[in-house]
């Protein structure tokens, strides 16, 4: 990917993020405007524009990365009293970034999923 790409700059190490936990494949890292207590993203390190293009094209990475979303929420106490996993696909579905990531928000209660 080019260097356009936000996420690519933090798994190359171009932009500063606060990372919670690397794998060989993932990457975990506090969100810069947290929605909720705790809200982190979860991200491949390997560019894919979103997670219907990982889940078909590498779905052992889908896996990995779905991984890497639970164990950062048991290391962050957020397995106790539940937390929202949550991948925003295309311009309709809210992603803003084209690569990627799982929004991983707990600590409080969240209120209800979608608000009209």
């Amino acid at each position: 990917m080019g260097t356009d790409c936000l996420f690519c700059r933090i798994v190359a190490g171009e932009i500063p993020a606060t990372v919670v936990r690397e794998t060989d494949r993932t990457l975990a890292f506090r969100d810069v405007d947290p929605k909720a207590p705790v809200h982190l993203l979860v991200i491949p390190k390997e560019h894919y524009a979103d997670v219907a293009t990982l889940a078909l094209d590498d779905p052992g990475l889908a896996g990995e990365l779905l991984a890497t979303a639970a164990m950062v929420a048991e290391e962050e106490g957020l397995d106790a009293d539940g937390f929202r996993l949550m991948f925003n696909t295309g311009a309709h579905g809210g992603q803003e970034v084209f690569h990627v990531h799982a929004h991983l928000l707990g600590g409080a209660p969240l209120g209800p999923m979608v608000c009209r």
